[in-house]
């Protein structure tokens, strides 16, 4: 029982917005779909919920061609980024409003809305308009509609963008089992927050300049990247990719610098490869690696430093608040069993991975 889609495409002049889209939505299960602004994750969401006119493939559901129906007859839920709710109406009716058209008894109505709105914080506000609320509030408004319809498909497009900081970190720790709750729909949320995919899916589709790169379980997507774009794209600060060659016995990187093999590149024959490493596997003061400090960027309670250094342009993850100058030289070090070693053609296929880490 799932949503499938074949060769779905979209093109507008020479423009490529979605290129031949093969992938399985599952009943019961929440798919995140990342990619960076313009992947083509919104125009997915819009042909799947029947919005996006010109669109060639087919789309099946539970195993009935989808494709040809209206919107109107697709049982499909939408909250997108920018927040949509009728503005004469209350946050209490604003939320009842489609279990009213679907004639549900009042006392049934009461209860879900109740719960819904206790859920995502909005409780207390039942009887305002949505103009007397913020814009975070008005976004839980249109999620609590959606998730109340039950619907065969919801479709969430960015839906926590909008909300403030510590109440989307909330709403994380939440939202799996909220989404999944819903019975047998089919959850696909979209998203260009890392955390936010590997978190809350069953499921993670990678999209880049509307194609997808890669689809699996969040563990496989995050240590066996396809490729060096979907690393960068997984990775919150982007994994850094830099050039080297692999000689008999040495890692050798620009400036002359010389790391041994590991075991999990004693497969690769010697060459040119390009590899990438995690902000947080960096280590400061630990090795002769120079690197000059370009950018300083705080984050909650972690630092990210941007390097320039002989390797090429690197982004390290440090604990703690860390205050450096700007042009500060520090030493760092490139543990080498931490690699990830990809084919340095433009494709960057994924060559060898780390061993996971075993927690």
């Amino acid at each position: 029982m799932s949503l499938e889609t074949i060769d779905l495409t979209l093109t507008q002049g020479t423009v490529p917005y979605l290129q031949k889209i093969n992938t399985t939505f599952e009943r019961g299960q929440l798919t995140t779909v990342i990619g960076r602004t313009l992947a083509g994750k919104t125009t997915l969401l819009r042909s799947i919920a029947g919005l996006q006119e010109r669109v060639c493939g087919t789309l099946e559901l539970d195993g009935r061609h989808f494709s040809s129906l209206p919107p109107w007859k697709r049982d499909v839920a939408m909250v997108y980024q920018q927040f949509i709710n009728y503005p004469h109406l209350s946050v209490y009716e604003n939320v009842a409003f489609p279990m009213r058209r679907k004639r549900q008894s009042d006392a049934a109505i009461r209860q879900s809305v109740q719960q819904m709105l206790d859920k995502v914080g909005l409780n207390g506000l039942e009887t305002r308009k949505p103009s007397e609320l913020s814009g975070g509030q008005q976004q839980r408004v249109a999620l609590a509609r959606a998730l109340c319809r039950k619907t065969d498909i919801l479709l969430l497009d960015e839906p926590l963008v909008n909300l403030d900081y510590k109440l989307r970190e909330q709403l994380r720790e939440e939202f799996r089992d909220l989404l999944v709750a819903q019975s047998n729909t089919i959850v696909i949320y979209s998203t260009t927050d890392p955390t936010e995919a590997i978190m809350l899916g069953h499921k993670v589709v990678v999209m880049h300049e509307g194609r997808i790169l890669q689809a699996g379980s969040p563990a496989e997507v995050f240590d066996q990247p396809a490729c060096a774009t979907v690393a960068r794209i997984i990775n919150d600060p982007p994994m850094s990719l830099f050039a080297g060659i692999l000689d008999e016995s040495s890692l050798v990187l620009a400036g002359g610098i010389r790391i041994k093999r590991t075991p999990h590149m004693k497969n690769l024959p010697s060459g040119p490869y390009c590899f990438g490493i995690r902000a947080s596997e960096l280590r400061i003061d630990e090795g002769t690696i120079q690197g000059r400090i370009t950018f300083t960027e705080v984050s909650g309670s972690e630092t990210s430093l941007y390097l320039d250094t002989p390797c090429g342009p690197l982004i390290m993850q440090c604990e703690g608040v860390r205050q450096y100058p700007h042009g500060a030289q520090i030493n760092i070090d490139i543990p080498a069993h931490r690699l990830f070693v990809f084919d340095s053609s433009d494709k960057g296929a994924l060559m060898s991975a780390p061993l996971t880490k075993i927690s």
